[in-house]
């Protein structure tokens, strides 16, 4: 009779869904890997903050860098989806700051993900590689087809909608990446709005006294 270890025989007893341990692994592997870093992290540690074999964990991903991999760019698509929602959803052109305040704060719920893809790209060609083309290029090619009509519109100045779509990408980036550099972490809703504000307005007028 095959004797298996008392964790497999409680998943072979109360199997879970293919999607609930996968989402458990990645979530498990954000925490950790924010935490500990890539290589201070094993899959040992991944399967038991998980709640499961470390057996289990190979049959859904073939090896730590894929786990790595999926984690940053699952997430960035999350973002890439809420940012696509609030550009169609904008009542104005002019109202950058209202996606703005939300990047920021919806940023600072992903610290997370943001430390290890900073972090992580660093070290990781196919990461980066897979951040850049599952993501950074989706969110530049809507961002830019956003300020694309405002400009046929006459709202924006004629520019290169692809050069305005990545500084706006960069500042909204920056901006919630670095929230402990440029506003405090505890900063009040208040602050947020007038720090949102503030980008906002540079990013539309820029910081040139034209009147002089």
């Amino acid at each position: 009779m095959q004797v298996f270890p008392q964790r497999a025989w409680r998943e072979r007893r109360n199997p879970q869904t293919e999607k609930d341990t996968r989402t458990k692994i990645l979530q498990a592997a954000l925490k950790l890997f924010a935490r500990r870093g890539y290589d201070g992290t094993t899959t040992k540690d991944l399967a038991k903050s998980a709640g499961i074999a470390e057996g289990t964990l190979f049959r859904h991903f073939a090896n730590k860098k894929a786990i790595l991999i999926e984690v940053a760019t699952a997430g960035w698509v999350d973002i890439l989806t809420d940012l696509l929602i609030e550009l169609s959803e904008m009542g104005s052109y002019k109202a950058v700051s209202q996606v703005m305040r939300r990047r920021m704060i919806n940023m600072r719920k992903n610290s997370d993900l943001l430390r290890v893809c900073f972090i992580e790209a660093q070290y990781h060609p196919e990461l980066k590689e897979s951040i850049q083309a599952e993501v950074i290029d989706k969110m530049t090619d809507v961002a830019e087809a956003f300020f694309e009509t405002a400009m046929e519109k006459g709202i924006y100045r004629p520019m290169n909608p692809k050069i305005v779509a990545k500084v706006f990408l960069g500042i909204f980036a920056i901006a919630g990446f670095s929230e402990e550099t440029i506003i405090n972490p505890d900063a009040s809703p208040q602050a947020m709005q007038e720090m949102a504000e503030g980008i906002s307005d540079i990013f539309l007028r820029g910081v040139l006294n034209t009147e002089r």
